[in-house]
């Protein structure tokens, strides 16, 4: 069995207009709600063996501030391809997960990630800014991932608790 939670980055900056988009930083609500899903995470005393990331600024913020929550903080993989991907490009990454690794965290971007949900879990709703969904696959091997082996775990946002 394997397990990905899919992270969405928090909410970004675009203050500093100047900037490209791969290198927005995360804007104070963002700053706030990556430790709040940090700790929501430790509280699910989920065991992860890895974190892969997209290397854009905010998501690499995100990833970090939840890190930071996590006990023991992990490793964490940066990823180019994870930013501005396609669905079929997010999926190569995944399906390319050393089958070592049983449960990974994967920080990323909408539209890709929700792409990706809709076609596994046909979940339907948007997963906004620093949303988690964790998804269950009864498989062995990570390159074997499909719909009907796809089961969706939780689905956690900041707004939930607010």
């Amino acid at each position: 069995m394997k397990r990905l939670y899919l992270i969405r980055h928090a909410k970004s900056s675009w203050e500093d207009i100047t900037l490209d988009d791969f290198e927005r930083p995360l804007n104070k609500r963002g700053l706030k709600d990556a430790p709040f899903m940090g700790q929501i995470l430790n509280n699910k005393k989920l065991i992860i063996d890895i974190i892969i990331s997209s290397s854009a600024i905010r998501a690499k913020e995100t990833i970090k501030l939840i890190n930071n929550q996590l006990t023991p903080p992990l490793n964490i993989i940066y990823d180019e391809n994870i930013y501005e991907t396609t669905l079929d490009i997010l999926e190569d990454v995944i399906k390319s997960i050393d089958n070592k690794y049983e449960s990974i965290f994967l920080c990323g971007h909408n539209p890709s990630l929700n792409m990706f949900v809709e076609k596994y879990i046909q979940m339907g709703d948007n997963i906004p800014t620093c949303g988690i969904v964790g998804i269950q696959f009864e498989i062995d091997t990570w390159n074997t991932i499909n719909p009907k082996k796809a089961k969706k775990i939780f689905f956690e946002y900041p707004k939930l608790y607010r």
